[in-house]
């Protein structure tokens, strides 16, 4: 298992993962391209997850008002000041961006990979319950043609807390999503999120085994944040609980990581906030010292991912 761990982590990064797969730095570019959601718009419902922004969790996504040409080439400029040589792909990170017409979806996505010659990817953020068959069916022909990645928003397996969350869709739903993209080969991101209100430690280690367990390449843990604005805002307020401390964080998503399968990619360890919107919690927004700390702990455990991977198959 060791074999998929790089010598700096102790656990497989997508940094790892891109320059294996591309012999190179690969880094994302946000997009938005100016989606809804069924949660929001009332399909669903009008209220959305309690968790979610104004801006979709997309508050590094470009501007809608600006042309997607536009919003690549301002983030590639700055991301390039860093890594000159680095190919890209492009993102659509905020709200759902599997939630429109085909026709809708190849506008955009068409548009979004012919913007530059360095893009290698295409990646889409969406919810597992809009993923009808002729989307389906249009991501499979985009995956012959590029790398496609569709990160699937999960947060938790546990039903009551997704109730709380306001989630609106089951595990079910989730499960079906999974086969579906994987049927046709489909990289496969599971999003969860660790501290929301209600769920225990027990039950946050208790997702990473139900995925363990899934056909999923990649995850990608977020540190629940409270945000201005937003439904989770006055959640909190209304009904106070306990926000995870940083150490608490650090020592879950370590844990996480050696009940992880080996073979799954890790995305993202923690999420960041624009710090003039967030409430809770402030060490949030040291996100490399959130990540430095966890990669210490399991160097000093002498541990890594799968380390409890095999002792822990739980039927």
């Amino acid at each position: 298992m060791m074999d998929l761990i790089d010598k700096t982590r102790p656990y497989y990064t997508v940094n790892d993962f891109y320059r294996d797969k591309f012999g190179t730095k690969v880094f994302k570019v946000p997009l938005n391209g100016g989606f809804t959601c069924p949660n929001r718009d009332g399909t669903l419902s009008s209220e959305g997850c309690l968790f979610c922004s104004e801006t979709g969790s997309g508050e590094f996504a470009g501007k809608v008002t600006d042309s997607l040409a536009l919003q690549y080439q301002r983030t590639k400029a700055m991301m390039n000041a860093k890594w000159p040589a680095a190919k890209t792909i492009v993102y659509f990170q905020a709200f759902t961006n599997t939630y429109a017409p085909v026709t809708r979806l190849k506008e955009l996505f068409e548009t979004a990979l012919k913007l530059d010659l360095d893009i290698v990817g295409l990646a889409i953020a969406t919810r597992p319950d809009c993923l009808p068959d002729d989307v389906v069916a249009y991501l499979a022909d985009l995956n012959r043609r590029t790398f496609l990645t569709v990160e699937i928003g999960l947060q938790t397996i546990h039903e009551q807390i997704a109730s709380i969350i306001n989630r609106q869709h089951d595990l079910g739903t989730f499960a079906a999503a999974v086969a579906k993209l994987r049927k046709h080969g489909i990289h496969t991101v599971a999003h969860i999120i660790d501290g929301l209100p209600g769920e225990t430690r027990e039950m946050m280690l208790d997702t990473i085994r139900y995925l363990n367990k899934t056909d999923i390449q990649g995850v990608k843990i977020h540190m629940l944040y409270i945000l201005k604005n937003t439904r989770m805002a006055d959640y909190f307020h209304n009904f106070p609980f306990p926000i995870l401390s940083r150490d608490e964080y650090v020592d879950i998503v370590a844990r996480q990581i050696e009940l992880l399968r080996p073979d799954i990619v890790l995305h993202r360890l923690t999420g960041d906030a624009p710090s003039s919107e967030l409430l809770e919690p402030l060490w949030t927004q040291k996100k490399f010292v959130v990540t430095n700390e966890i990669d210490k702990l399991l160097r000093k455990q002498k541990s890594f991912q799968g380390a409890k991977y095999q002792n822990d198959q739980r039927q």
